[in-house]
C-alpha cells in the first residue's frame, strides 16, 4: 500500500519516538515502531520504512485492534484526515462561565454516549473519558481490563440558561438500560456499569428524585440499579475515542443501531406493562 505522508518527516519520527516511550503502547507495537525508526536511522528510505510499518500495523488497524495512540498514528500514515485530527481538550481544562455547569454520566461504551447529548441545544462540549477509579491517567487498555476501577463515561459542559441538569438526566434514562448494573446491552463488564456522577448536593437531589420517579413509573419490570456516586477526577480518553461517531460513522451506526433497537423494545414493553396495569385498575 502506498502511504500518504500528511506531516513532516521529523514530526512523524517524533511521534514514533513518543509512542515507543508511551507505556500504553503494546510490546508488539513498540517493536514494530522501534524497528522502523532504527531502519530510518540507519539510512534507509523513510517512505519505504514507513510503508513496511504500515503493512505490519494494517491487520490490527482493520480489526480496530491497535492501541488508541497508535491508531491515531496509523491514521496519519494512511492519510485519514478525519480520524487523525487531534481533538481539542482545552475546554475540559478551562474554567466554566458562571452560567455553565458539568454533568458526568456512565452508560456503557462512551462511543455511543456522545452524540445524543452533543446534538441538544445548550451543550458546549462533550468529552469521552474515564472516572471513578483508583489511579491517575488511566489508559484504555487498563480500563478495558478492569484493572483500575474506572468506568467509561462522558463529561458534558452545558449552558444552564438553555438546558437544565434535570433535562440531561431525563435524556440519560432514555439512552441507557437502568436495570443492568453489569454493563449496558452488548457492553459487558464493570467498566460499562451505569452511573450518574454528581458534583454537588443539587445534582444529587435532582438525580435521586428522577431515579425514584422512574422506579415508581412501572416502566421496568426489574429494579432501577443505576448508581448515583460522587464525581471524582474525570480523565479524558485518548484522541482516538473523542468524537468517535464523527470519525468512524459506519462502525458507530452499527453499534448505535443495535443499542437503539434494544432500548426501543425495552421501552415498548414498558409502555405495554404500564398500560395493562392501568387497564386492570380500571376494571376493578
Amino acid at each position: 500500500m502506498e502511504v500518504t505522508i500528511m506531516v513532516a518527516q521529523d514530526e512523524l519520527l517524533t511521534i514514533m519516538y513518543n509512542l515507543i516511550l508511551n507505556p500504553a503502547t503494546r510490546d508488539w507495537e513498540r517493536e514494530q515502531l522501534a524497528t522502523a525508526k532504527n531502519t530510518i536511522g540507519a539510512g534507509a528510505s523513510f517512505s519505504a520504512a514507513l510503508a513496511t510499518l504500515e503493512g505490519k500495523l494494517r491487520p490490527l488497524a482493520l480489526r480496530n485492534n491497535l492501541t488508541p495512540d497508535v491508531a491515531d498514528f496509523y491514521a496519519l500514515v494512511v492519510g485519514d484526515v478525519a480520524e487523525a485530527d487531534t481533538f481539542d481538550l482545552s475546554r475540559h481544562f478551562n474554567p466554566d462561565a458562571p452560567y455553565e455547569d458539568r454533568a458526568i454520566f456512565a452508560g456503557g461504551c462512551f462511543w455511543c454516549m456522545v452524540e445524543p447529548f452533543e446534538q441538544r441545544p445548550g451543550i458546549q462540549a462533550v468529552f469521552s473519558g474515564y472516572t471513578g477509579g483508583t489511579i491517575d491517567h488511566p489508559t484504555y487498555d487498563q480500563v478495558l481490563g478492569q484493572y483500575t476501577g474506572h468506568v467509561e463515561a462522558v463529561e458534558i459542559i452545558f449552558d444552564t440558561r438553555v438546558v437544565s441538569y434535570d433535562d440531561l438526566v431525563t435524556l440519560y434514562w432514555q439512552i441507557t438500560d437502568p436495570t443492568d448494573d453489569m454493563g449496558q446491552i452488548n457492553d459487558r463488564g464493570d467498566q460499562y456499569r451505569p452511573v450518574i456522577f454528581v458534583r454537588d448536593d443539587k445534582q444529587r437531589a435532582i438525580a435521586t428524585a428522577s431515579k425514584q420517579q422512574l422506579d415508581a413509573s412501572g416502566l421496568y419490570g426489574k429494579p432501577i440499579v443505576t448508581a448515583i456516586e460522587p464525581a471524582s477526577t474525570f480523565w479524558p480518553a485518548e484522541n482516538y475515542h473523542q468524537q468517535f461517531y464523527k470519525k468512524n460513522p459506519k462502525r458507530y451506526r452499527l453499534l448505535e443501531r443495535s443499542r437503539k433497537q434494544y432500548l426501543a423494545t425495552q421501552h415498548l414493553f414498558g409502555r405495554v406493562r404500564v398500560g395493562l396495569k392501568q387497564l386492570r385498575g380500571q376494571n376493578k
